[in-house]
């Protein structure tokens, strides 16, 4: 008998090996399956560095948590390529490992040269083909829904980039009789498709909030749109940032998406259509931050809008008609109350190096009572 026959009696593999190939493979299947439980279902992903317990749940997004009609869609192709790409890796690992183990030579054995099999050859140049078909269709089947014309009901916002926050603009349309113009955070109602116009007015950004939509960059001169419908029922906040390094505080340009049910938002769209209140209606030290705050040395008019107030018509900064219904200043840096509106307008530079308010020092007085007139914007 010469070398080759001999090869050919050998024995199949033992059971045992076959086993414990078997167990593994199980083990990996049941480990993937556990993590794309507790990543994509309603459990939080157990991996984050930050625990269930954040006080911001805005500060933790995830792509793998969709709250929008639009990234479910991509979260679903997503763990379908993810699936797809765990039995191709296990597949191909599990025959390189058997024919390793099968064919392998011992000593004194020589190697043996051995003609292809034509059917197998055939079947694993089909077999990748018809995957990429199954991801194709999914694909488009998805870009039709995240890119595709809105259907029913729509609202229309356009998000404006400047270094380092984002203006939201509201304009004229069914339901909002007078343009809306805030900063920072962008409101809607839960269950109507929200159509977004980008744009910069300095360098370009990147417009992202992973858990409602995708990445778009915003860019000079030039406008982009996205669009999503949220779904999650009851007031939720999703956070949102700067995705194109954009200078110094790139990292420090945030947003955040608040999802309200549609009587909240309408509410919210008749408060925020109203004026400020009247400053004569002010005393104390709110009446003097009104009057430091139309003071020309102090700049304020310069960069800002208040609705109300004549001399304020500046537009580098965020409108501030408002301010005191938002969660976040500086760009979603400091939280919004009385003690960090000081310590903004002690040191803005201080807070947040390279942005745009570059003010001359105020005194202590001036500050408390720009604090005082600025926590009536309601």
């Amino acid at each position: 008998m010469n070398v080759h026959e001999e090869v050919q009696l050998k024995s199949p593999l033992p059971g045992r090996w076959w086993a414990t190939f078997l167990v593994l493979s199980v083990i990996l299947a049941v480990a993937v399956g556990l993590f794309l439980w507790s990543t994509v279902g309603n459990a939080r992903p157990s991996l984050s560095a930050c625990p269930p317990a954040c006080p911001y749940e805005f500060n933790r997004p995830s792509t793998l948590l969709p709250a929008s009609i639009e990234q479910g869609y991509a979260n679903f192709l997503y763990n379908l390529i993810l699936v797809l790409a765990i039995g191709v890796f296990v597949t191909v690992e599990g025959l390189i490992i058997y024919t390793i183990y099968r064919f392998r030579n011992r000593p004194p054995e020589s190697a043996i040269q051995t003609h292809g099999n034509t059917k197998l050859e055939i079947a694993w140049t089909i077999a990748p083909a018809v995957v990429l078909i199954v991801i194709m269709g999914f694909s488009l089947q998805a870009m039709a829904q995240i890119r595709g014309p809105s259907i029913g009901e729509v609202l229309r916002v356009k998000a404006i980039g400047h270094q380092f926050w984002w203006e939201f603009q509201y304009p004229v349309q069914k339901g909002i009789a007078k343009e809306i113009i805030t900063a920072s955070e962008l409101v809607v109602p839960e269950d109507v498709t929200v159509e977004v116009e980008m744009e910069s007015v300095d360098v370009e950004h990147g417009f992202w909030a992973p858990e409602l939509f995708g990445k778009v960059d915003a860019i000079p001169g030039y406008t982009t749109r996205l669009k999503f419908t949220p779904t999650q029922v009851g007031k939720r906040e999703y956070g949102g940032q700067c995705t194109q390094y954009c200078g110094v505080q790139h990292a420090q340009m945030r947003f955040s998406v608040i999802v309200v049910p549609r009587a909240e938002f309408e509410s919210w769209v008749a408060a925020h259509q109203k004026p400020a209140a009247s400053v004569e209606t002010l005393t104390g030290n709110a009446a003097a931050g009104a009057a430091a705050f139309v003071d020309a040395q102090n700049a304020c008019i310069a960069c800002h809008v208040i609705d109300g107030v004549p001399q304020a018509v500046g537009k580098i900064g965020p409108n501030l008609t408002h301010l005191m219904s938002r969660a976040h200043i500086a760009g979603g840096v400091l939280e919004n109350n009385p003690e960090n509106l000081a310590r903004w307008l002690r040191d803005p530079q201080g807070v947040k190096p390279g942005n745009k308010m570059v003010i001359r020092r105020l005194d202590e007085k001036t500050v408390n009572d720009l604090v005082a007139y600025l926590t009536t914007l309601k």
